[in-house]
């Protein structure tokens, strides 16, 4: 199997990484194209991996092309490759708010089309990404792309209309959780602690708990109780969390999150 990577941002870059330490495909069976030749430069240097300024070229030459650019250059990327790639190879789109049905259409054929929205803790290894694929996707071609997500962290197969849910939960949700893991650091330090040791405390709290949520089984609300002795400082804290609409506002910007990608896929309406 041959891979492609049509931009080499920072979601690639993380991409790239995890592919590649987890030996999902070794490194002369990738290739990445970017205009820019010292943005690809390092990659080449780190991993000995196929570079080229030409994007047709690994349109042509990979199995599986991932189109890792911003979805405003989608079309421009589109247009530049639709030629050069086949109806049996795999276009896997990273982009926001751009659907498969407007992919496909925007490459004029029956295009095998796997659409992932991932997440930025992938340049770590541990993204969350949400997959799903169009009718002309095999079982064992969606496999294939699903362990290739799997390896820089976790990976689901869902069904497209669940995706404006995935970019509000996990695609956007790092941000949320940066706010709350700088939120409770400046508290921290409010109360004593050096800023230094404010994050770290903050931010491995985060990490544990998401680590007892996934290796335990256990729901999230059993594993708070379990927190919160009678009477204790965890029930005052959490007391006084629910009076100030902390639930809500949580949901509430998943929800925004989710109908902002949903808007982004619609037509823009012509100015008259």
């Amino acid at each position: 199997m041959k891979l492609g990577f049509i931009g080499c941002g920072n979601m690639a870059q993380a991409m790239i990484t995890g592919i590649l330490k987890q030996n999902v495909v070794s490194p002369d069976k990738l290739i990445v194209s970017n205009p820019h030749e010292e943005k690809t430069a390092k990659l080449k240097e780190q991993f000995g991996i196929l570079t080229t300024t030409d994007n047709k070229k690994t349109a042509k030459e990979a199995e599986i092309v991932v189109l890792a650019v911003k979805p405003q250059v989608y079309p421009e990327v589109i247009k530049e490759i639709r030629d050069e790639v086949s109806t049996e190879q795999i276009i896997v789109t990273i982009a926001a708010g751009v659907s498969m049905a407007a992919t496909e259409r925007q490459f004029g054929k029956e295009m095998k089309i796997v659409r992932v929205m991932p997440n930025t803790p992938a340049l770590v290894g541990e993204g969350m990404s949400g997959l799903c694929c169009n009718e002309y996707v095999t079982e064992e071609e969606f496999d294939k792309v699903h362990h290739i997500f799997q390896s820089f962290g976790k990976a689901e197969k869902i069904t497209e209309n669940l995706m404006d849910a995935v970019v509000g939960v996990s695609g956007s949700g790092p941000a949320y959780v940066y706010m709350f893991i700088e939120a409770m650091a400046d508290a921290g330090v409010a109360q004593g602690l050096p800023r230094k040791q404010a994050y770290t405390f903050a931010a491995q709290t985060l990490l544990g708990s998401a680590k007892m949520v996934l290796e335990t089984g256990q729901h999230p609300g059993e594993l708070k109780d379990a927190v919160c002795s009678p009477a204790g400082t965890t029930i005052e804290a959490v007391n006084t969390l629910e009076k100030k609409g902390f639930r809500s506002a949580v949901i509430e910007a998943v929800n925004a999150a989710a109908k902002k990608n949903h808007e982004l896929g619609k037509p823009k309406k012509k100015e008259k």
